[in-house]
């Protein structure tokens, strides 16, 4: 309360040039000038303090604006120790409503100040470069303080509504929000966020801009400090997926994860399904399709055996000389049975039978013929 005392905050303008709608916040008058009621005035300033902060804190930019020549140093210096935008020159029309227009201004401006920083001026005729440089002159006057303005500012701080009417209008009409002193001679009804106080001291407006330049370093520690949380929290999310996915040794040799601080009845509920979850495939399963595959192979080989014993009993012996007209015919091989999924094994070969021999058969049949003569002659 003090300092707004000190620096002039409660004189408000002459009471012929009030506004009525500023009958709420005035206290009384002095020798024809309002007198501003600084306990609304210290009341609203903390709260507009701590609404900029939150702005400020989601992310917000805020635009200073004041071109009036007691803001003009006041407002480039505080928007400058915050980090935020500011106009103190003249406020071009369509600075919000127009912005992709304004914006080719600024890239144009950061060009002409690439090329003079490299020395193009210099090469130019003396003319064009003189003309370049004056334009670079003017572009830098009205931009520089929004050089780095890629879109449209979250909310603006006005000092002097009345003289920034064209300022409010385009913020009203973007829906942007209005942080401004209002004076005794303003219109309350078009700002979002009032501080009632004077516009037109030098130390009022440097008390109050530098207020608001510290609500906006504060949202901008809030943030940083938000971000950071938000950076642990994901890393501690990060960590407890890697150990909850993670398997210790002893959990791996004894094949059943650790059950130690649970009661029975969740052990028992617990331990069936992991022990089916880890128990091997008995071998028996596995092995029951080899047995049975080795079963079809032993019932093949014995019709093969049995094969076998006929080929032996087929060779004929060799008869005796008493008889040589009858040759004994060999019976057919038993074929052995198809074997049904083994391969078939080589059949041994049949052993040649031996010839009668046909010396004896040449001798019996001239016996013969001698025996038939002798007949007919009898």
């Amino acid at each position: 309360m003090k300092a707004l005392l000190e620096a002039g905050v409660h004189f408000g303008h002459q009471t012929r040039r009030w506004n009525p709608t500023m009958k709420k916040y005035i206290f009384t008058q002095r020798n024809g000038i309002h007198i501003i009621d600084l306990q609304q005035t210290l009341g609203m300033l903390n709260t507009v303090y701590q609404e900029m902060v939150d702005l400020v804190a989601q992310g917000g930019k805020v635009l200073f604006v004041g071109t009036k020549r007691q803001a003009q140093e006041v407002i480039q210096s505080e928007a400058e120790r915050c980090g935020m935008l500011y106009v103190n020159q003249r406020w071009l029309g369509g600075t919000m409503t127009n912005f992709q227009t304004i914006r080719t201004r600024i890239t144009y401006m950061l060009e002409l100040q690439q090329k003079r920083d490299q020395g193009y001026f210099r090469v130019l005729p003396k003319k064009e470069g003189v003309k370049l440089r004056d334009k670079l002159n003017r572009l830098e006057k009205y931009f520089t303080g929004v050089r780095d303005m890629t879109e449209v500012p979250k909310a603006i701080f006005v000092i002097d509504i009345g003289r920034e009417d064209i300022c409010i209008a385009e913020a009203r009409r973007m829906g942007v929000d209005i942080f401004a002193i209002v004076d005794s001679d303003c219109d309350p009804n078009l700002v979002d966020h009032i501080i009632p106080g004077n516009d037109d001291a030098v130390r009022s407006i440097r008390l109050i801009t530098n207020r608001m330049a510290s609500a906006v370093l504060e949202g901008l520690a809030q943030r940083e400090a938000m971000e950071q949380a938000r950076i642990e929290e994901m890393a501690e999310v990060d960590e407890s997926a890697f150990l909850t996915a993670y398997v210790s040794p002893d959990e791996e040799e004894d094949g059943l994860p650790e059950m130690e601080g649970l009661d029975t009845a969740t052990v028992a509920e617990v331990a069936p399904a992991a022990a089916a979850a880890i128990t091997p495939v008995a071998e028996p399963e596995v092995e029951e399709p080899v047995a049975e595959a080795a079963a079809p192979e032993t019932a093949a080989e014995e019709p093969v055996a049995e094969a076998a014993a006929p080929e032996a009993s087929d060779e004929p012996e060799p008869e005796s000389e008493a008889e040589p007209e009858s040759e004994p015919e060999p019976e057919p091989e038993a074929e052995p049975e198809p074997e049904p999924e083994a391969e078939p094994e080589p059949e041994p070969e049949p052993e040649p039978e031996p010839e009668a021999d046909p010396e004896p058969e040449s001798e019996t049949e001239p016996e013969t013929e001698e025996a038939t003569e002798e007949q007919s002659k009898e």
